[in-house]
């Protein structure tokens, strides 16, 4: 092991109960999407402490702040906002604010950024330059990395991380995978039309409850037969509206739903894909139908160069037996929409505690807090490395 690694690893340990003390109260204090202010003053404070200037965003939470003066600039993300979820923990820092809970590790991301920030700041000279991006609202749709990239904040940025937690994952294991790693995830609303009438006489009407039914079964089949069997992709219904006694077919249906899929390609034929099919489907009933397509959040595709020099940080620093194979899941993260304009990739750590299984956004979530040093440790020796790179 060089000098540099070991002194990257001294800094880590000595930065790591800072990160810890940190990760507790912003889970204390938790702050829904956009509304982060707490957070992202906390933030600001303790990069300024250590000489850090970051940009605060006028009139909006989350923020950024760099390193470094010269070179390459690879950056780092970290999401801010909890979850509206009644925590059920019983921790000695559980949250003070009622119904708010960070059940996602997002707190955990944030004092990961905070450590890796604090870490290279005290590590350099840096052979490069680095970015850390707060961000605010992952949680909401579609996301607020949308209003970042819109602000610049991936300007000059040559290549970009970012870290989940992963509570099914032992910790001191890092989930790598190139290609998709998460899902796109869209939203729609489907209105069935017919003139309605009386359920005694449907064949002098339209039956919308009818032709709703077939939209409900049909649609998710003939998506499925229209697209390559080797794109996994998934159209559930959330919600189904309509009529308001027994006795009368209703004159409209309303229904809600998400599209997901994992490929960046058919995604983007999506909105047309069902907006042609649900036509097909209800024009033999006899029924209209009007499909509100909202388009969200891209799959996120991690770039197999940067995975490369990831990987090869993670066996510097802690070893080869730490890599581990991940799956893609159909869960949407707005990181996807860095990765429309840079190169990059989301890793999952390993968060699983000890004694019990949990799950993400569940009253009973908990991170083993061994994960806050790994983080630490696999960001800024992958920045460093990313920094020396060409791209």
């Amino acid at each position: 092991m060089n000098t540099d690694v070991k002194r990257l690893q001294k800094i880590v340990r000595e930065v790591t109960p800072t990160a810890i003390s940190l990760r507790r109260i912003i889970h204390a204090n938790p702050e829904l999407g956009n509304e982060e202010h707490e957070t992202t003053a906390l933030i600001d404070a303790t990069l300024r402490d250590v000489g850090i200037r970051p940009k605060v965003r006028l009139g909006h939470t989350g923020l950024t702040a760099d390193l470094g003066t010269e070179g390459t600039l690879i950056g780092f993300r970290a999401d801010l906002d909890a979850l509206p979820i009644t925590e059920a923990t019983n921790l000695p820092f559980s949250s003070t604010n009622p119904g708010v809970m960070h059940a996602c590790g997002h707190d955990g991301h944030t004092a990961i950024g905070l450590g890796i920030a604090l870490v290279l700041s005290e590590f350099g000279p840096l052979p490069g330059r680095a970015r850390f991006i707060f961000q605010p609202a992952e949680e909401t749709f579609p996301g607020g990395a949308f209003d970042m990239v819109r602000e610049g904040v991936v300007e000059d940025v040559s290549a970009l991380i970012a870290f989940h937690m992963d509570p099914s994952l032992a910790t001191g294991k890092i989930g790598l995978k190139i290609g998709p790693i998460t899902s796109s995830s869209d939203r729609f609303e489907i209105t069935i039309s017919g003139p309605g009438g009386h359920t005694a006489r449907p064949h002098e009407t339209v039956d919308a409850v009818y032709a709703a039914g077939r939209v409900v079964t049909e649609l998710p089949t003939l998506l499925n037969r229209t697209l390559d069997a080797r794109t996994p992709m998934s159209l559930v219904f959330g919600t189904i509206h309509g009529g308001k006694a027994d006795n009368v077919i209703p004159t409209t249906v309303t229904m809600t739903g998400t599209v997901r899929i994992l490929d960046r390609t058919t995604w983007d034929l999506m909105p047309d894909r069902v907006h042609s099919l649900v036509r097909d489907i209800v024009a033999p009933v006899g029924a209209t139908a009007d499909v509100h397509y909202q388009r969200g959040i891209p799959p996120v595709v991690n770039d197999a160069g940067v995975l490369s020099e990831v990987e090869f940080a993670i066996h510097e620093v802690l070893g080869t037996q730490a890599v581990a194979e991940t799956h893609a899941s159909l869960g949407a993260e707005d990181f996807a929409r860095f990765l429309d304009l840079v190169p990059g990739a989301l890793m999952r750590l390993g968060s699983g505690l000890p004694d019990r299984k949990v799950d993400l956004h569940s009253a009973s979530f908990d991170i083993d807090e061994d994960v806050i040093e790994h983080g630490i440790l696999v960001g800024a020796a992958s920045m460093l490395r990313l920094m020396q790179c060409k791209w």
